[in-house]
């Protein structure tokens, strides 16, 4: 019988550096015209089953169009990259490392997982889960920040990323570029990156997945003013703030933005930030790109990889992409 390794845990990131990310982005963002934060505020623990309830809502698609494609290609996949080492990036629960892991150890090579997510917590407890889960596999986790934190990676072992959730669509171009160049610099001969990615489709569609009817997305997107208020002593009411959730056709992108329906004036505490919204005035939460398979091979190419292969779900809703750097 194989034994448990018990896992490890390489830590990049404090508390401090957590906070001082934080303090730095609000500063910013509320500052800026529009004013605007970064999604990742979401997730707090109200925030994170408020998006496991989004997953399961009718509206929104793509964790099961993802999944499908999982369930159908993994082993292929798996057996194609023949790989023998799991790099998850943005792991968070690594609910969907499973279907991976299982496909790679079909193929007899699999040895190492390391997932990397800015949650401690949460990653300690999915690494103790998988290595009970899986004996004689070694988990290797990372709390780091994957635009900060890609070298310091384990290098050892031919290695599938897998950037999963269409999480890369969170991105603007630069910072997409900025992310895939970095990530093509630590890659090696042999390793693979598995991207999952969002794909245009009826606009309809697209937006009724980020404007549900029960209202599910609207109280997820109003939760980072309660992360605010709670983290930074902000006084907003979160009430007083509408979400909106519009396709923008230039920028092939979901956007959501809090929209404030009177005239108020809110204090960052621990910021000494005083910020005025007038009616109607709207704060954008966060973007969502969606691809077609030839904007987003090219956008690799420009960036240093070559694609593989691309599976796509049932109806071309989703896509996942098999890619390799071209040096």
């Amino acid at each position: 019988m194989t034994d448990v390794i018990p896992p490890t845990i390489d830590i990049h990131l404090s508390p401090r550096d957590l906070r001082d990310a934080m303090e730095h982005d609000v500063r910013t963002g509320l500052t800026a015209a529009p004013k605007m934060l970064p999604p990742v505020y979401f997730y707090d623990e109200r925030g994170s089953k408020l998006f496991d309830a989004i997953t399961r809502l009718p509206e929104y698609y793509p964790t099961r169009s993802e999944r499908s494609i999982l369930d159908a290609h993994a082993r292929d996949i798996a057996g194609r990259s023949e790989a023998d080492t799991l790099v998850e990036l943005g792991a968070g629960t690594c609910e969907k490392s499973r279907v991976l892991l299982d496909a790679m150890q079909s193929t007899g090579l699999l040895r190492r997982f390391v997932p990397l997510d800015v949650s401690d917590t949460t990653l300690w407890e999915a690494a103790t889960t998988l290595a009970e889960e899986y004996p004689g596999l070694e988990v290797s986790a990372v709390v780091g920040d994957f635009h900060r934190h890609l070298d310091l990676l384990p290098t050892d072992g031919r290695r599938l990323f897998a950037f999963l959730g269409g999480t890369i669509g969170n991105l603007d171009p630069g910072q997409r570029r900025e992310f895939f160049i970095k990530l093509g610099k630590v890659m090696m001969m042999g390793d693979r990156l598995l991207l999952g990615t969002d794909l245009v489709k009826d606009r309809t569609r697209l937006v009724d997945a980020y404007d549900d009817d029960a209202g599910v997305t609207a109280e997820f997107n109003r939760n980072v003013l309660h992360v605010l208020n709670r983290e930074l002593g902000a006084d907003f009411d979160p009430a007083r703030f509408e979400h909106v959730a519009r396709w923008n056709e230039p920028d092939q992108r979901i956007e959501m933005w809090l929209r404030s329906d009177q005239d108020q004036q809110i204090h960052v505490a621990d910021l000494d930030l005083d910020l005025a919204f007038r009616a109607g005035e709207e704060m954008l939460t966060e973007i969502s790109t969606k691809f077609s398979p030839a904007a987003l091979e090219a956008e690799l190419n420009e960036c240093g990889f070559v694609v593989e292969s691309m599976y796509a779900s049932d109806g071309e809703e989703f896509l996942m992409t098999v890619a390799r750097p071209s040096s």
